[in-house]
């Protein structure tokens, strides 16, 4: 069957090209094409860090306008990146706590050790400020789709414009336009006890936009003890000071309590893929984040030539959790800036430059309190350990890009990274102020060929680092002798190369009775990967691998036809193999011996995940729409040994409701929708632990996915 699909496509794509030169001949075309209105049209802020046209980027870049992800529980990432290519988009209990790759990076963000509620290796950003920790590590907490107004992703690696840990980059913006004072009030219910109410409003005074966001969500969960609730409230204020002159300033304030499940073996899973796991059941375990940020952007024109834009954040954390007998609190703050410099000069009628220079600058401290548990799985108390954890990330980075004519752009960057950790045992004051840094410059080359305004081939070549995470940087606690490292001595960066390329086009179908227009985009890439931070035990502590590769290949499609239909399509192809990997098994009570992966697949990667959907709006009624949609993952391993395999599975939803608001009278509108998700009630394996535990001889690695579900919700809007 996988063999059969790779054909059809490879043969589908053949002819989406050929029949793309034949469109490209039509003189029409480029008659009509400056009137059309599509995604290709819009800006992305992340990419190049300044706005441009997508098509013009020689990067692996996708836009998600609102209409694709605003009928939705909102909850998770995930609901909302199942269309884009080369991201496996994993929910691991039904809220929004998720598992997420892009092109292997994130991957071994799943476990039992600090990886519950978080990704590493991408960053995430909230209206531009970073998510993401100076340590590479990100939250989901204030992340609420419902409150959003369109997402950005690059697939491509990032590090050299953004540092550590951007092997992809997820920027969700929360203000999008605003031409109109509006108030929304809606409600979503569902299956499991989900229920969850919303408050958005927006009005203009002058030349500020205000934006104001409220969103409630509880969720009573599937499994045993995996319930959840989650209160976002974001505030985003835009304002022209002068013509040339842009402040924003962004408030953002999350409670977060979720319940984590845990993993289940083999048995138990095909028995009751309810039930939670023992140990974790008896310890309830789980997170309680409460945390705000405040953040302040401004951008200056200073004349046409040169331009100036900083911004600064503080975002203060109290954190609470039930991990491993252990009952913690974290009182942390996260606090950093930007400052960019950027110069466009005109050289002549055929050549510009857009020149690019700046800094970042993050920090992270705090104290960590470890106390016994309760007989009631609450703080005990035993104070066990006193701690203090923080990190700090410099970089500097320069970019140049050139354009020459109308039709081609280079590019060539790079970065220096400086990140430092912190770490100190008030407990035990003699293990010290421990301090370990890494260093990187990374470099970056790009360019893009535009055959019209909406047909582009770019390639791109460059460097990446990811540092080991906080956790990751803790000594292995299976041996005695490493207590007198308070920072694992042993873990290196990841560092990779990356060599891309691809293509972005646009068709537009003047003169056709059906087809009105035909989008895709194609990557190809092949990532030298050096160091792969491999996690051991469910993440209790880590190795590196000394060399991985992976290839792969990326598709999306998106056909609109004149008489109501559409085609959505994501496809993402990979081999993924350590090529250099020898593993001591000293930590198998083995010592001398070892164990030689080279050419076994990556753990936790799928060679194949794809997505389609149908989607049909009757003409007399534009806003309503039907669709039906598939996402499916081929099979994968979870251990570096290739033994232990997570099954396919493919997941059906469909949908029926108003996507954009229908009339109701001058004042008052209303939306809403009606989904059913896992429509054949198919039994699957979400995600997965990697290298799991091995208790009595099973392993300890699958965390079942959602039965069928069915979620409503509807939206009134007062304009």
């Amino acid at each position: 069957m996988i063999s059969f699909l790779k054909r059809f496509l490879i043969v589908f794509y053949c002819a989406i090209l050929s029949m793309s030169l034949k469109l490209y001949a039509q003189t029409n075309i480029e008659r009509n094409i400056d009137t059309i209105k599509v995604e290709l049209e819009q800006v992305t802020v992340t990419a190049t860090r300044y706005p441009e046209n997508i098509i013009e980027i020689p990067y692996a870049v996708s836009i998600i306008p609102k209409t694709q992800f605003q009928n939705i529980k909102g909850y998770g990432l995930d609901e909302a990146l199942s269309f884009v290519p080369g991201i496996l988009a994993q929910s691991r209990a039904g809220n929004q706590d998720i598992r997420l790759v892009i092109r292997g990076f994130g991957a071994r963000g799943s476990g039992d050790r600090s990886n519950s509620g978080t990704s590493r290796g991408i960053r995430i950003m909230l209206d531009g400020i970073p998510e993401t920790e100076p340590d590479g590590r990100t939250s989901f907490d204030h992340i609420d789709l419902t409150l959003a107004e369109n997402i950005e992703v690059i697939r491509s690696n990032s590090s050299a414009l953004w540092g550590n840990a951007s092997g992809g980059i997820v920027n969700i913006s929360t203000i999008g336009e605003l031409n109109e004072p509006f108030l929304d009030y809606g409600s979503t219910i569902g299956s499991f006890g989900f229920q969850k109410y919303f408050l958005r409003a927006g009005t203009i005074i002058g030349s500020t936009k205000f934006k104001l966001g409220i969103a409630n969500t509880t969720f009573e969960g599937w499994r045993v003890r995996s319930g959840s609730k989650r209160t976002v409230a974001n505030l985003s204020i835009e304002s022209m000071l002068a013509q040339k002159t842009k402040l924003g300033v962004f408030l953002v304030g999350t409670g977060n309590l979720f319940h984590i499940p845990g993993p289940l073996t083999k048995a138990q899973f095909d028995a009751d893929p309810k039930q939670s796991n023992t140990t974790y059941l008896a310890r309830d375990e789980r997170r309680y984040n409460r945390l705000g940020r405040i953040a302040v952007s401004l951008e200056h024109e200073i004349n046409s030539v040169h331009s100036l834009s900083g911004m600064a954040y503080a975002n203060p954390k109290y954190l609470q959790r039930s991990e491993r007998g252990t009952f913690r609190d974290f009182t942390r703050y996260h606090i950093g800036g930007n400052l960019l410099y950027r110069n466009n000069l005109q050289f002549s009628n055929n050549i510009s430059n857009k020149f690019t220079v700046g800094i970042d600058e993050a920090y992270q401290d705090g104290a960590v309190l470890f106390y016994s548990l309760s007989a009631t799985n609450g703080r005990g108390s035993t104070l066990r350990d006193n701690k203090r954890e923080g990190a700090n990330t410099f970089g500097a980075f320069v970019q140049n890009e050139m354009n020459i004519g109308d039709n081609l752009s280079i590019i060539i960057g790079g970065r220096y990274d400086n990140i430092t950790y912190y770490s100190e045992n008030f407990l035990d004051p003699s293990l010290g102020l421990q301090k370990k840094s890494f260093e990187r410059f990374t470099p970056k080359a790009g360019l893009t060929y535009l055959f019209s305004k909406t047909h582009s081939i770019y390639a791109n070549l460059g460097g990446g680092v990811e540092v080991p995470a906080g956790n990751e940087t803790d000594p292995a606690s299976t041996f005695g002798q490493d207590t007198v490292y308070n920072l694992n001595p042993l873990l290196e960066p990841i560092s990779s190369n990356t060599f891309e390329i691809g293509t972005k086009h646009l068709m537009y179908q003047s003169n056709s009775d059906l087809i009105k227009s035909v989008m895709y985009d194609l990557a190809i890439y092949y990532i030298i990967i050096n160091n792969d931070i491999i996690p051991y035990r469910g993440g209790r502590f880590y190795f590196t691998a000394g060399k991985t590769d992976r290839m792969g290949i990326e598709t999306s499609l998106n056909v609109q036809f004149n008489n109501g239909f559409s085609v959505l399509g994501a496809f993402t192809f990979s081999q993924n193999k350590y090529k250099e990997y020898l593993v001591d098994s000293v930590h198998y009570g083995n010592p001398g011996a070892f164990a030689d992966y080279k050419n076994n697949k990556v753990a936790g990667i799928p060679d194949l995940f794809y997505s389609a959907g149908l989607s049909y709006s009757p003409e007399f009624f534009s806003s309503m729409y039907a669709n039906i949609t598939l996402n499916g993952t081929g099979k994968y391993f979870v251990d570096d040994a290739n033994k232990i395999e997570i099954p396919s599975y493919n997941i059906i939803s469909a949908t029926i409701g108003v996507r954009d608001f229908a009339k109701i009278s001058d004042m008052f509108f209303i939306s809403g929708f009606v989904t059913v998700n896992n429509l054949t009630d198919e039994k699957y394996a979400a995600s997965a632990f990697i290298n799991p535990d091995i208790v009595a001889g099973e392993a300890i690695y699958l965390e079942p996915g959602l039965p069928r579900n069915i979620s409503a919700s509807i939206i009134l809007r007062l304009k």
